[in-house]
């Protein structure tokens, strides 16, 4: 990833934003016919004694776990939030007509060590632990729990299942969030994401300039 150093994203906090508020990741990965990808819904796993892991699963009929050897290094990649950028919203544009459009966005690049499983403890672990998370923000007077579920249902949709645990060695963030620009030029794109209800990319370029 080109990456230059004034969008070159470490702050913790940030990085890890990106990977809660927007878990859908691309996986990436190499086998004997090639490059391919896989669109999964992640949990990040923080951890003191190392970079951490991500945890996620893949249906039992996805031939990833049987194409790729344990241990291989993926790359799993978070789009976070991004929008278009118009020089107009520059007031410096109007003064000299030299700017032209962009487009702001934030991204995070996990490289690790992929491992499958397919233990019942794990995958009961996993995939309750997502479920909370995301019943969670759902916001629903009562989230769905899998004790909503019959038993021998959820026991099928278990052995359906292949767990997967990426071992993160390596984590790359970028945020081009316009710090590359006069502070009136950001201030105008700010102030026109939110006329326009992207608050989301405001508020992560106020974040920046401050």
């Amino acid at each position: 990833m080109y990456n230059p150093p004034h969008f070159q994203e470490e702050r913790p906090e940030a990085l890890e934003r990106v990977l809660h508020d927007f878990p859908l990741g691309a996986l990436v990965y190499t086998t004997a016919d090639g490059l391919d990808a896989e669109h999964l819904p992640f949990m990040y796993q923080k951890e003191e004694a190392s970079k951490g892991k991500l945890i996620a699963h893949v249906a039992r009929k996805n031939p990833i776990w049987q194409r790729l050897p344990d241990g291989s290094g993926v790359l799993t990649i978070f789009r976070g939030s991004d929008s278009y950028i118009s020089p107009n919203w520059y007031p410096s544009k109007h003064e000299t007509h030299r700017q032209v459009p962009t487009w702001n966005y934030q991204v995070v690049h996990v490289h690790g060590k992929i491992h499958f499983t397919d233990d019942p403890k794990f995958l009961r672990a996993a995939v309750g632990m997502l479920t909370r998370l995301h019943e969670t923000r759902a916001a629903e007077p009562r989230p769905w729990t899998m004790g909503d579920a019959a038993v021998d249902f959820i026991e099928a949709q278990i052995a359906s299942i292949v767990g997967l645990e990426i071992e993160i060695t390596r984590v790359a963030g970028k945020s081009k969030l316009s710090q590359n620009r006069e502070p009136r030029d950001k201030a105008g794109a700010i102030a026109e994401l939110r006329r326009r209800r992207q608050t989301t990319m405001a508020d992560a370029m106020e974040q920046t300039r401050q």
